[in-house]
């Protein structure tokens, strides 16, 4: 119940449990155009450009910026967390100049200070935010940033790593133009896979550039000839079979459920958890229009030491939370409801184990109060 991993369900175990194929056989091909449609789902968006990253969501991060940047370009970069901050490290890494709008940890990106950015440097080759901050469980406008960047012929480059099957992510409609997730969140898989989509915009700027991508493993003119429909598939890397075995499994039950009902379920358990905490007199970090309903960051209450609680929790019941990062270390824990882990049984069991844990240590809470609260009908079935 942190920050990703999520729990993985025996359905996506069984099926990277298959016998490995080789990664040109044609009935792995097959598995792999399945994936690119099951990926523009999750996505939703029709980009032609779909596909896994073989490597976790850091590396889908780096493809979108190495494909997209040349040495002199000019990029806003949205930083209210951890995952802000490496987008600037990649930006620079590329050779170009990171013109950053900076918020607080916890609060969303102000689209007011990237329109100015916008407008103070005219010419900027994209504007890079993260949708769900993972390091403070903070929500952005991905509608009204990808608009600024449009307004401004500016590409929209968009972190979705802890948003995709957990809340709306709707890559055509906010028109955004590079977008990478990561597959251990709500998608409730094994970590190690980074799906990824471009717009026409963006394949057209990967076609204009003046020289070679910086990275020869995560060329997407070369990754594409593996990847790509409609040809003869050439030999590129050796793709992690067994993975995407469990991806393309992950994905087939996100499906099955149907995206409104995971955004739904998702929303429904953090509602629950959210009363029963506020019922127990915990506050959250993140103000409620901005709050992501897969991880929840929750003040630890005055003179409780919150890495012994997290030790009890792991040992007594096997339940795993994150700490606070940065300027957040040792001030909050990541509570996180993602995926296969977004469940009744976990807000209860969670609720009544640090309940339990925080009386222990004396901290000033209200005992038996949280999970009647989280069962309250308006919530729960």
């Amino acid at each position: 119940m942190g920050p990703g991993p999520s729990d993985v369900h025996p359905r996506v175990l069984s099926a990277m449990a298959r016998p490995t194929v080789g990664h040109l056989d044609p009935t792995f091909i097959g598995l792999m155009d399945q994936i690119k449609e099951l990926l523009q789902y999750a996505f939703q968006t029709s980009n032609e450009l779909t596909l896994a990253v073989s490597g976790p969501g850091s590396a889908g991060m780096e493809t979108c910026f190495v494909n997209l940047l040349e040495p002199g370009d000019r990029v806003v970069v949205c930083v209210n967390g951890v995952f802000g901050g490496r987008m600037k490290e990649n930006v620079e890494r590329c050779g170009g100049t990171a013109l950053l709008v900076e918020d607080a940890w916890g609060q969303e990106v102000d689209p007011d200070k990237v329109e100015a950015a916008l407008k103070a440097h005219p010419g900027v080759k994209a504007v890079a935010f993260v949708h769900a901050e993972t390091s403070t469980g903070v929500k952005s406008d991905a509608m009204a940033l990808c608009e600024a960047a449009r307004r401004h012929g500016a590409l929209a480059i968009v972190d979705v790593v802890t948003s995709i099957g957990g809340i709306p992510v709707m890559v055509d409609a906010w028109g955004a133009d590079a977008v990478y997730a990561g597959s251990q969140k709500c998608l409730s898989c094994t970590p190690g896979l980074s799906p990824v989509t471009f717009s026409p915009r963006a394949v057209e700027a990967m076609r204009a550039r003046t020289g070679k991508v910086q990275s020869w493993f995560l060329d997407l003119g070369l990754v594409m000839s593996y990847w790509g429909g409609g040809v003869k598939r050439a030999y590129h890397h050796t793709a992690p079979v067994n993975a995407l075995y469990g991806l393309h499994e992950a994905l087939l039950m996100l499906k099955e459920e149907g995206l409104d009902r995971a955004w739904a379920r998702h929303w429904t358990h953090h509602l629950a958890l959210r009363d029963g905490l506020e019922a127990m007199g915990l506050h959250f970090l993140v103000a409620k229009p901005h709050r992501l309903p897969q991880l929840n960051t929750v003040f630890v209450p005055d003179g409780v030491d919150e890495a012994a609680v997290r030790s009890r929790l792991l040992d007594r019941h096997g339940i795993e939370l994150g700490a606070g990062l940065g300027a957040l270390a040792g001030k909050v824990w990541r509570v996180g409801l993602m995926g296969q882990s977004s469940t009744v049984s976990n807000v209860l069991l969670f609720l009544t184990a640090l309940e339990t844990i925080l009386a222990e240590m004396g901290a000033p809470i209200v005992v038996g109060a949280a999970v009647p609260a989280a069962m309250a009908a308006e919530h729960l079935p």
